[in-house]
């Protein structure tokens, strides 16, 4: 008779070897570009390495690739590309740019084996991909009047800009997508919209487009130099955040009906403030806006919030960074309403190394919101969430940074490393921020279960 202790021991075994047949995947013998690595480089990385766009070289064609294979095991395996900074073992997002460890160590494979073509018949399309846009084919394109002409002077510059434009009729919009001119150059952009009364502006692109706020004793006197004015003096409605650009983000697209903005027939895109970082030699720089129509009028207009830096809630303690040191920040804000949390936006400067953000709800629960184990500059996304997440209200929203004022920070602008602070709200990159920027909605019964998706 076989014993129980003997049945239970060889169940135990098949089970083990069951789990690890299971979970360990063998990679292919021969692994091609056609059939293997190809679809790994359209989907992870092509929307950026093309004509056009941030990658600075195209990864499309079998020789694109090929050519730099070497490159591409090393960034691959160092995880440095493709740039995706935030941990996805803590919280996941829309468009995740993330390979697992098998795909790491099929690119690997194919580079030792001599980086094969394979089978042509077993090549997939390549994507298809709208010149100047990460989004898609916009409906309106919207340039900076006029080329604007940075000297090589070394100097950082911010500035005010007027964007004009005029269209048929009155419509709504549901995304506005910032693409620089200079992606070397161009720090950030803060914009809001002008709308002007159609009786009360009859021209809106005559006039100056471009204020140094450093050249004027008052706002009030850069906006009438920039001719933001209506006709009789009085100010065009104004709507706040209607885009925003970092390195590396592309905006948001929500569901219809959620966000968006009403574009009247003359107005104009206000850069409340362009910088554009110093530059060695002259250049220039005609930034474009890519307009994205609303298929109806948005019912549910975006809200945010900012910890931080210009926020609800202080830095604690002051952002304050003494040379040689490496140190903690936080910032803590209590909701006094139910929300339901779309995008994040997490900002510091060069001297960021990390960043977390979790949520406590009044029930003790701890709800993960994003960790970045290793900050970089170049790369700030807006992480959308796949669906919306609910924060009840006396929920505490918790965020916190670390930032490195040494040596050994290659990012470190100063050699050696000095005091570096956030000076009155400077946004220049060798002065310090602290923000941690939540777009929301009110929240509504079911929200949790709306995909945010793009369709």
């Amino acid at each position: 008779m076989i014993s129980k202790r003997y049945i239970f021991s060889t169940l135990i075994f098949f089970n083990i070897f069951f789990f690890i047949s299971c979970s360990t995947r063998t990679l292919p013998e021969k692994v091609t570009f056609s059939e293997h690595i190809a679809p790994l480089i359209y989907k992870n990385c092509t929307s950026c390495h093309r004509t056009g766009e941030a990658g600075g070289f195209n990864l499309i064609s079998y020789k694109d690739v090929s050519s730099r294979g070497k490159l591409i095991k090393y960034v691959t395996a160092s995880r440095f590309m493709p740039p995706w900074p935030a941990d996805a073992a803590y919280s996941h997002f829309l468009d995740e740019k993330v390979l697992s460890q098998e795909e790491i160590d099929l690119i690997s494979r194919w580079v030792n084996q001599g980086c094969l073509a394979g089978d042509p018949g077993k090549m997939p399309s390549p994507p298809v991909f709208p010149v100047g846009s990460q989004l898609g084919k916009p409906d309106l394109v919207i340039k900076l009047r006029d080329v604007y002409k940075i000297k090589g002077d070394g100097q950082d510059r911010f500035l005010l800009m007027r964007v004009p434009y005029e269209i048929p009729r009155d419509t709504f919009i549901s995304v506005v997508e910032v693409v620089p001119g200079n992606r070397k150059l161009v720090h950030h952009v803060n914009a809001q919209l002008l709308s002007y009364p159609f009786d009360k502006r009859k021209e809106v692109m005559k006039g100056n487009v471009v204020a140094d706020i450093k050249d004027y004793p008052t706002t009030l006197e850069a906006y009438k130099k920039l001719d933001l004015p209506n006709d009789d003096g009085t100010f065009p409605m104004l709507t706040y955040s209607l885009t925003n650009y970092l390195p590396g983000v592309t905006p948001p697209l929500y569901p219809d009906g959620i966000g968006g903005f009403e574009l009247v027939r003359k107005g104009a895109i206000f850069l409340k403030d362009i910088h554009y970082g110093p530059s060695r030699v002259d250049t220039t720089d005609q930034t474009t806006f890519n307009i994205f129509y609303a298929k109806e009028k948005p019912k549910r207009p975006l809200k945010e919030f900012q910890l931080g830096t210009f926020g609800v809630a202080p830095t604690v303690p002051a952002l304050v960074i003494p040379p040689d040191t490496i140190l903690t920040f936080h910032s803590d804000y209590m909701l006094p309403k139910d929300i339901s949390v779309l995008t994040l936006n997490p900002h510091m400067h060069l001297l960021g190394k990390q960043f977390l953000a979790y949520a406590i709800t009044p029930k003790g629960d701890t709800i993960h919101l994003i960790r970045i184990n290793k900050w970089d500059f170049r790369w700030q996304y807006f992480y959308t969430f796949k669906s919306m997440v609910h924060l009840p209200k006396g929920t505490l929203v918790h965020a916190e940074g670390v930032y490195d004022n040494t040596r050994h920070n290659p990012n470190n602008p100063f050699s050696p490393p000095r005091l570096v602070a956030e000076r009155e709200g400077s946004m220049r990159t060798s002065d310090e921020m602290f923000q941690f920027i939540v777009t929301y909605l009110p929240y509504r019964e079911g929200d949790e279960n709306i995909s945010l998706e793009r369709k």
